[in-house]
């Protein structure tokens, strides 16, 4: 945290059937991400779901 803000550094990303990539949400830990993503991965739809982590530079990093 930085000036009183809370860094959510770890992503949930949705892909569907068209390969297109979505942004679920963003969390504080990873623990939470991957809490997220396996309750939306265990609805049988046909989309994955996966974890990433934001890097200081901004960019995400795949941790599924």
């Amino acid at each position: 945290m930085n000036d009183g803000t809370i860094t959510l550094p770890w992503l949930v990303i949705r892909q569907d059937d068209n390969g297109n990539r979505y942004r679920v949400g963003r969390y504080a830990t990873r623990a939470e991400a991957e809490k997220i993503a396996d309750s939306l991965d265990s609805r049988g739809h046909k989309q994955l779901y996966w974890v990433e982590r934001i890097a200081q530079n901004g960019e995400a990093t795949r941790n599924a």
